[in-house]
């Protein structure tokens, strides 16, 4: 059985209700990856790693991943965080949300930024630039990645909003997930406390 076919989606649907800050706390402060989004941020990200390693400035790799994304994957793509060429843009990510994706993540550079922030669907990257890439090859595809210092393997669960994206083992979800909602709602009494002029400051800054 596939990631997906596995994946309960009622736990995706749990993270994509919280935030990478949140999880990233949760996770202990391990290192997450430091992306920007490009798109008109309505919500979270939430779905399941697709992963693809492709050399700097060349896409031939992710075009081919592009006709193997399911419903509710995130196309992660380690780039090597090259800055020379985009590996991306709103034609490739329109094939991407047509398929399903939950969004895409790509370590490098992406374009057509004018279109692709007007539309809700997920477009992570290090920045934009109109040159464009190679078509040479090779890839590789569904094997475990680096996206700015992270290892993301394919099947973990990647979570991305305004500060950046953070991904974890799947067989890890279920037990974090408890773990935020209970920083959530300690987060949320001091909130309150605040409002109410009663905080004390005894809980540890973040």
């Amino acid at each position: 059985m596939n990631a997906i076919a596995s994946a309960p989606t009622d736990l995706v649907a749990a993270f994509a209700r919280t935030s990478t800050s949140i999880i990233s706390d949760c996770l202990d402060r391990l290192p997450g990856a430091p992306l920007r989004p490009f798109h008109r941020i309505e919500g979270t990200m939430a779905g399941i790693a697709l992963t693809v390693k492709v050399p700097a400035g060349d896409n031939l790799a992710i075009h081919q991943a592009l006709e193997l994304l399911e419903p509710g994957q995130v196309l992660v793509v380690d780039g090597g965080g090259d800055l020379s060429r985009a590996l991306m843009g709103d034609i490739m990510a329109a094939i991407a949300q047509k398929r399903g994706a939950a969004g895409v993540v790509v370590d490098g550079m992406i374009r057509d930024l004018a279109t692709i922030g007007k539309g809700s669907f997920p477009m992570f990257a290090r920045g934009g630039y109109h040159r464009g890439p190679y078509k040479n090859g090779p890839g590789e595809i569904n094997v475990p990645v680096s996206i700015a210092g992270m290892v993301v393997a394919p099947g973990d669960l990647v979570v991305g909003d305004h500060d950046g994206i953070v991904a974890f083992p799947f067989d890890q979800a279920e037990a974090l997930l408890e773990r935020c909602l209970a920083t959530e709602r300690k987060e949320a009494e001091m909130l309150a406390q605040i409002a109410a002029g009663t905080y004390k400051g005894a809980y540890a800054a973040h």
